[in-house]
């Protein structure tokens, strides 16, 4: 058995980790009215937070379509591969699972299995990362699934987004009209449910208020976890506040290993531009050996 490990694109994994472990990625559709783009291909997300504020037409999503699908596997069994590990981003607020769920019994020449990371951006990119160690280490496909349960089950983010308006609009929080009537004087703190939904857990007036209730709810996540901890901060187009978070929470929390990443175009249609993000999870790499 030769495992290859796929994802799509919104799991924003480094150019250096997609090669240093051979992962295979499905580009994800990002519509303005009815141009379609792609990530990594022809929209990245300089351009796309430019288009966001320039553009006179709403952004919208999409999953990746059986053929584009195809056409990632057709490489995969090209290059020797005879069984494939699809991991993508939530079923909570895409159909790019199920959809490639219903899919893959009709795939020839080669084995699909697919698993929900029920989370976005980098806590489905260390998924993706520990589903391909796993692989190159030669463990069988039941294997790998039971460490990445271990990992997804402690994969949590705390996020906070500076408009409220995209994820109303696009329809990927559960609980957020509870949240309208203050919307525009607010900063929403939202997580993920174990299912993968997205849902509103607070509000701050300031996005440095936020990230105080951020670390003070994290050390007492770091003091109850008993294992390695990883974080990745990450943000829609604010680097200079992800840069202060990364050095603000480095200093206090010097037993945790960080790390940054972004929130690219097919998960910042719904959190619109200057969204942070706080991923933390069990460390992955603890979880390969």
């Amino acid at each position: 058995m030769k495992i290859a490990v796929l994802t799509d694109s919104s799991a924003y994994i480094s150019q250096t980790d997609l090669d240093r472990y051979h992962i295979y990625v499905i580009n994800d559709p990002v519509l303005f009215g009815n141009h379609v783009y792609h990530e990594n291909v022809d929209l990245d997300s300089a351009k796309f937070y430019a288009m966001l504020k320039t553009e006179h037409v709403t952004p919208t999503t999409s999953q990746a379509s059986n053929g584009e699908v195809q056409r990632v596997l057709d490489q995969v069994v090209a290059d020797g591969y005879d069984t494939a590990i699809i991991v993508g981003l939530s079923s909570g607020i895409s159909g790019f699972i199920s959809n490639v769920e219903a899919y893959a019994p009709t795939v020839k020449n080669i084995d699909v299995h697919v698993w929900d990371s029920r989370i976005a951006c980098s806590g489905a990119g260390n998924q993706v990362l520990l589903a391909a160690a796993l692989a190159e280490k030669g463990l069988t496909v039941s294997q790998i699934f039971s460490r990445l349960a271990k990992l997804r089950e402690t994969t949590k983010v705390m996020f906070v987004v500076n408009d409220m308006r995209h994820l109303m609009r696009t329809g990927r929080i559960s609980n957020g009209q509870s949240l309208i009537g203050t919307m525009l004087q607010i900063k929403p703190m939202l997580a993920f449910t174990p299912e993968g939904k997205i849902v509103a857990t607070g509000r701050e007036r300031q996005m440095k208020r936020a990230f105080q209730t951020i670390r003070t709810n994290f050390k007492q996540i770091v003091a109850d976890a008993g294992y390695p901890m990883r974080v990745s901060i990450v943000d829609a187009n604010n680097p200079e506040l992800k840069a202060q978070w990364l050095a603000t929470a480095k200093n206090e929390f010097p037993e945790v290993t960080f790390e940054s990443s972004i929130i690219g175009p097919l998960v910042g249609v719904h959190t619109g531009e200057k969204a942070m993000g706080f991923i933390y999870a069990r460390d992955w790499q603890a979880l390969v050996d």
